[in-house]
């Protein structure tokens, strides 16, 4: 399998680079995006053969989870059993944006999406591109970061392309994406913590979650 390579505008993404993206997601491929957090590998989270090729691509334990992206609130309470409030303080606060939240999964998500613990970490990034391949695409997508596992993921098209030649179908070349990786929460347990800090700090989220 070669992978192709297309250049994008990232604030302006020209409709076809979005409808090409689609096309391949939704023939259960992965593509390489470019968001506000560095590279991520994106697929169709509800097709279990392209879950398993984006384990396989990273060299990912599927015991971990995958993070999905959403393009709006609606998505985001469609895919979780229940949010609490926190949920909804962090979300008005830093979405869109780099934050990844852990929830309880809907019955909907596929436990194998969950590395079969039934909780789910999501994030509406800050990414017109992104954003407008959920949209035409109709749901969540998996947006899991662009590396081999152990390794650091990728803040250029053609990087990726390099590390990921033959593992996934297409890249969107966006250019250098500079912004640090997303900080991830775990807001499910009775008390709150960072599971990985990164554009966002553990102080800024104290902030808005303490009782006011």
């Amino acid at each position: 399998m070669a992978t192709d390579l297309i250049e994008v505008d990232v604030e302006n993404p020209y409709p076809g680079a979005v409808d090409r993206a689609v096309r391949e997601i939704s023939r259960g491929g992965l593509v390489g995006v470019p968001t506000d957090a560095l590279y991520s590998i994106v697929a169709d989270p509800f097709d279990l053969r392209a879950v398993g090729r984006v384990f396989a691509a990273k060299g990912r334990e599927t015991i971990r989870s995958l993070p999905l992206a959403v393009s709006d609130m609606l998505m985001a309470e469609d895919l979780a059993k229940e949010l609490n409030s926190r949920f909804y303080v962090l979300a008005r606060h830093f979405w869109p944006g780099p934050l990844t939240m852990i929830v309880p999964a809907a019955a909907k998500v596929p436990l194998k999406v969950t590395g079969n613990t039934g909780r789910l970490a999501m994030r509406h990034a800050k990414s017109n591109l992104l954003n407008a391949i959920i949209e035409k695409t109709g749901h969540a997508l998996i947006a899991t970061s662009a590396n081999l596992s152990g390794e650091p993921t990728v803040s250029s098209g053609i990087e990726l392309f390099a590390a990921m030649d033959g593992r996934i179908d297409l890249v969107l070349d966006g250019g250098l994406c500079t912004g640090a990786g997303p900080t991830t929460v775990d807001i499910t347990e009775p008390y709150w913590r960072v599971i990985k800090e990164g554009a966002i700090s553990e102080k800024e989220i104290a902030e808005r979650l303490q009782p006011r």
